[in-house]
């Protein structure tokens, strides 16, 4: 599947430049308008998911950060945050225009400060499931610097860590999919 994600939606609208509807022009081009199509569409504010939802039947994903506040809300004045989204009743909310839910994936296995690995799952997996969404997590990198403590091997923050056992952390954790950026090693050849 494809995931394109619209890019501040609200700073774009503020200036006459909507991105829904050519994105829904777009789609219905490429004939990716059912919802068995292989494209999903994402974004880390919630009116425009709210808006494509009317327009189109593609499945939609509300990206949701670790920290912070939907642009949206905040330029809304509204006291929405990523936080507030992932609880119950905010899930509850997202399912009614969403079909995944994509956290950050500390929001999934969240890491203890102190020692920097991850710990026991949080609810939002369960939750979201139990909201009728699905739940992609992001991103997994195979360099040690994007990893737990408990996944890196060695010191060296450019040297792959172990993606496997992570990958098989967020499949025990009960994602449904997972957004990765598996870089190959590069090969050097000697004569």
């Amino acid at each position: 599947a494809v995931a394109p994600e619209t890019k501040h939606p609200t700073y774009f609208d503020s200036i006459g430049l909507s991105l829904e509807e050519p994105l829904v022009a777009e789609l219905e081009e490429a004939g990716l308008t059912k919802r068995k199509s292989p494209v999903l569409v994402q974004s880390f504010e919630t009116a425009n998911l709210r808006e494509l939802d009317t327009m189109t039947k593609v499945p939609l994903v509300q990206l949701v950060s670790g920290l912070g506040a939907p642009y949206d809300a905040v330029a809304a004045g509204e006291p929405t945050t990523y936080a507030d989204l992932v609880t119950p009743a905010g899930l509850a909310e997202v399912a009614t225009y969403a079909d995944w839910l994509s956290p950050e994936k500390n929001v999934v296995l969240p890491r203890d400060p102190a020692t920097g690995a991850t710990g026991e799952p949080s609810d939002v997996v369960d939750d979201a499931h139990a909201a009728g969404l699905r739940v992609v997590v992001y991103t997994l990198r195979a360099e040690n610097q994007f990893m737990a403590t408990n996944f890196r091997r060695g010191t060296d923050p450019d040297a792959f860590g172990d993606m496997g056992a992570e990958t098989v952390a967020f499949l025990e954790a009960g994602v449904d999919a997972l957004f990765t950026e598996a870089r190959r090693r590069q090969l050097r050849l000697m004569t």
